[in-house]
């Protein structure tokens, strides 16, 4: 896959050449897939994909923040932040691979 970003064609399109699904077929496993990863964090559980890593959603409290033009300060509302955290495995791939 060329480029500086993975795009959902490009999902597709690869799944489309590995797996042998119709280009309909594989737009929709990816489709599917996502919606599977977007509704479980939605709902607060981990998302653990084997040798890449797990998604996980973690509650952030309520702090003081600056606003970085006048300095005063403001409260920064809690809120609900998506952690990855990479695989082993893919930690060594990233590292090990060239560029």
């Amino acid at each position: 896959m060329a480029g500086n970003t993975v795009t959902r064609a490009q999902l597709t399109e690869a799944v489309y050449q590995e797996v042998g699904l119709s280009r309909n077929e594989s737009a929709d496993l990816v489709e599917s897939v996502l919606a599977e990863i977007s509704t479980t964090l939605a709902h607060g559980e981990m998302v653990k994909i084997s040798s890449f890593g797990s998604f996980s959603v973690r509650q952030k409290g309520q702090r003081i923040g600056r606003n970085p033009k006048t300095g005063e300060e403001v409260p920064i509302l809690p809120r609900r932040v998506l952690v990855f955290r990479p695989s082993h495995v893919l930690k060594n791939k990233i590292n090990t691979s060239s560029k």
